[in-house]
């Protein structure tokens, strides 16, 4: 399979690192470097440049016997993400229909990758005004209420590496892009057991989020309920109530993936 030559030199790369992935997910047996050459047709210094690379991030294993290439455990490890994200949104979507159903409004739930959450599950409320997502929809974490649920039970140090050099984005006259700002919205997430999202990412949608905890005792999602402010103002007693409804579904479902839940304090 040849390369294009007018691909830029990042894209070339990434083509070349799928292109051995989906080559050797083909050969159980795996492959010689001649072999592989052959398929890929690409120079030798940099093939073997790529195998390296690919054999010291573990997603190559080669064996020193055959003289044969493999897919590496870290091809498992990475699909095990995959895995892991759909056996979870199945597990939830019991847990999604129950708080629907006591709400009356759209739940969703959602992981967090890097700075972004990404929708896992989704249960859509009935009323003809509605919010327009969609499970696997990426968006920005500090705009959200689920994601700044997600963002609250990161460690502060691997925070403070994911946010460095990173302007966060505004998307309504109410997003939270300082810094400081977010991290006093994280603390008291951590302080109440809920996050909120007013209006941050869509001006007129609230929305109200808590976490899912695993055996591990580690957040793996937050469950969410988003409304259009038509039909929730921002009271706190309100969204209390709406709060210990969800927090009592998450709480559920982290039970059911051999965790506690989080307390809620007052509840």
């Amino acid at each position: 399979m040849p390369e294009t030559e007018d691909l830029a030199p990042s894209v070339k790369s990434a083509r070349r690192v799928m292109d051995l992935l989906d080559l050797l997910a083909g050969q159980p047996a795996g492959l010689t470097f001649v072999e592989i050459r052959e398929h890929l047709e690409l120079p030798k210094s940099s093939l073997h440049l790529l195998l390296r690379t690919m054999t010291d991030r573990g997603y190559i294993a080669a064996d020193a016997r055959s003289r044969r290439f493999h897919l590496g455990v870290r091809v498992w490890e990475v699909g095990q993400g995959f895995v892991r994200g759909a056996d979870l949104a199945m597990v939830a979507h019991e847990y999604l229909v129950a708080a629907k159903e006591e709400l009356g409004e759209t739940v969703q739930l959602a992981i967090l990758d890097g700075l972004e959450n990404i929708y896992i599950a989704k249960v859509d409320a009935e009323h003809p005004l509605q919010l327009v997502s969609k499970v696997g929809r990426r968006l920005p974490a500090h705009a959200t209420g689920l994601g700044k649920v997600l963002l609250a039970y990161v460690d502060e140090d691997d925070l403070l590496e994911r946010l460095r050099h990173v302007e966060l984005e505004r998307f309504t006259e109410k997003t939270v892009v300082d810094h400081e700002e977010l991290f006093g919205d994280l603390k008291a997430i951590r302080q109440q057991g809920y996050g909120l999202d007013d209006g941050e990412f869509t001006a007129g949608v609230y929305c109200i989020a808590v976490p899912v905890l695993d055996h591990t005792g580690r957040v793996v999602a937050a469950m969410s309920c988003s409304v259009p402010n038509v039909r929730l103002s921002a009271s706190e007693e309100g969204t209390r109530q709406v709060a210990l409804i969800l927090h009592r579904h998450a709480e559920q479902l982290s039970r059911r993936l051999g965790g506690s839940g989080l307390p809620l304090p007052g509840a």
